[in-house]
């Protein structure tokens, strides 16, 4: 019996060691997109993604919660602007800024996630004028540290948070073709 527990053990060992050190191989970044055509010019568009306060209409993350806590700072809109929130366990805690806003056609901003887990990586929107419609990119990029690693051996990040930037793209589309 003691065989037994023994192989089994090493088995184990062998097995997690073996998840550990292939963790090591995989990027040391990570991004994530999504693209969706809208019938709607890139100004409107960019005015609906540059504004915070706009993003209850449209954002997947605001149904997650509709209680959360929301903190707007800095300017209303554009370079500068801030918004931070605090909700439940989809949502977590964390704060946005926007780095870079070049009308109709980009906004970069600062993604800190301090809840459920601490993670600072960058959120980018980008608008490309394609005859009748505009042509909306989602994407979130940043560095992949080694636990980040390990759990996306399990978990499929671009699976996850695509279904979101989707649902999130497609409520952009319907606020603004209206």
């Amino acid at each position: 019996m003691r065989r037994i527990l023994a192989i089994v053990g090493g088995v184990l060992v062998v097995a997690v060691a073996g998840i550990l050190l292939y963790a090591t191989t995989q990027p040391d970044t990570f991004r994530v997109a999504r693209t969706q055509a809208i019938k709607a010019s890139p100004e409107k568009i960019y005015a609906f993604i540059n504004d915070f306060r706009s993003w209850p209409s449209w954002s997947p993350y605001e149904k997650k919660d509709p209680t959360m806590k929301r903190t707007l700072g800095g300017p209303p809109a554009g370079l500068g602007a801030v918004y931070a929130w605090e909700g439940n366990g989809e949502v977590g805690q964390g704060r946005m800024e926007i780095v870079e806003a070049k009308p109709a056609s980009k906004v970069v901003i600062k993604l800190d996630f301090i809840k459920p887990f601490e993670a600072h990586n960058m959120a980018e929107f980008t608008l490309e004028r394609s005859g009748d419609a505009t042509a909306v990119t989602w994407a979130i990029y940043g560095p992949m540290p080694y636990i980040s690693k390990v759990v996306c051996l399990f978990l499929d990040m671009d699976k996850m948070i695509g279904r979101d930037f989707e649902a999130g793209l497609a409520a952009l589309k319907s606020a603004t073709e209206g």
